[in-house]
């Protein structure tokens, strides 16, 4: 990519109008200090002594997070908190986060938020070690009101967004943003607005989603598609060019040490190797980096293979944040790209 290419681009991050929609949790960190465990006179077991709690969005507030990072100059999250006190610090971060509107996010007593509590040793001089999570999550199916709210919303912003973007985070299908009702909605507007951008991504895989651009890993890919799980390169080329062809959408491949492959409905696939690595990693949150570029460099009128080359440089940034789902921001892009 040349210079002038990234700055046309990246100029017109703070014009875009970004949807987000999907499973947005709450990351609590706890930091703790080695130094000063204790053991509990009462049980006999190690106290971990707490010495520093930070909050950020999570979730679809990893892609949220990476947006904002990026200038985009309007995000609007579609989603959900509960009426707790972890609902109330997702609210406190995502408002500390530049270009958030609120106006379709609800807090609501029927559901609880969605949290990962991170236990994280921090010993001077080495990467944090993280010890079990405590995980808030929701196991009964999200009620048929908040649902219409979130299709309802979801409508209105498909009239005024530059780029949707879905993450269906949730382990139990049904118990989060993303729906049968929510999906099919989304499949009315693809077919309504074929030039409205929107990708999905999700942890349960893709099987039954609509036909919008597919972002997935390469397991993700072959259970799709069928087929090895450890297939070739050529192998994902030629699956990922089958479906965007089929689908009539582009489809994005993660390849974790081996880059990112793209394949467009017209028949061209583009690869992008991954950078190497420049010290310790934690790829926690590198996905979510590779979403978020690819939907504002795509939207930004980037060729499928610049939006390649931003989301693989997003990736590699992040992957080298230790302790923390990280961002990239354009100015970190152009020391790995310009």
């Amino acid at each position: 990519m040349t210079p002038d290419r990234f700055q046309q681009i990246t100029d017109r991050y703070p014009r875009l109008r970004i949807g987000l929609v999907g499973d947005f949790c709450l990351d609590r960190y706890f930091e703790i200090d080695p130094a000063r465990q204790e053991r509990s006179i009462e049980t006999g077991l190690p106290v971990h002594n707490v010495v520093r709690v930070r909050c950020q969005p999570g979730g679809a507030g990893t892609i949220l997070n990476n947006l904002s990072a990026l200038g985009v100059g309007l995000i609007k999250p579609v989603g959900f908190a509960g009426e707790d006190a972890e609902g109330h610090e997702l609210l406190q971060s995502l408002r500390t986060k530049r270009g958030v509107g609120l106006g379709f996010f609800f807090r609501t007593a029927m559901r609880q938020t969605f949290c990962y509590t991170k236990p994280l040793v921090i010993t001077p001089g080495q990467a944090p070690v993280e010890l079990n999570r405590l995980d808030f999550k929701n196991w009964t199916p999200t009620p048929a009101t908040l649902q219409g709210w979130l299709v309802d919303s979801l409508q209105t912003l498909s009239r005024m967004a530059d780029a949707i973007s879905v993450l269906d985070q949730v382990d139990v299908p049904e118990t989060g943003v993303v729906t049968r009702r929510v999906l099919d909605a989304l499949g009315e507007i693809a077919n309504n607005q074929p030039g409205l951008f929107v990708i999905a991504d999700s942890r349960r895989g893709l099987r039954g989603f609509p036909p919008v651009c597919l972002k997935m890993n390469r397991a993700e890919l072959s259970a799709l598609t069928g087929g090895p799980a450890e297939a070739s390169l050529s192998e994902v080329k030629q699956r990922a060019t089958a479906l965007a062809e089929h689908n009539r959408r582009s489809v994005f491949i993660t390849l974790a040490e081996e880059g990112i492959v793209g394949a467009a409905p017209d028949g061209t696939v583009e690869h992008v190797p991954a950078l190497p690595i420049r010290g310790e990693i934690d790829i926690v949150g590198a996905g979510d980096a590779v979403t978020a570029n690819l939907t504002a460099g795509l939207a930004a009128g980037a060729t499928l293979r610049e939006a390649l080359e931003l989301a693989n440089a997003a990736a590699s940034i992040v992957i080298h944040q230790l302790g923390t789902t990280g961002t990239a921001s354009v100015s970190q892009l152009a020391e790995l790209l310009v």
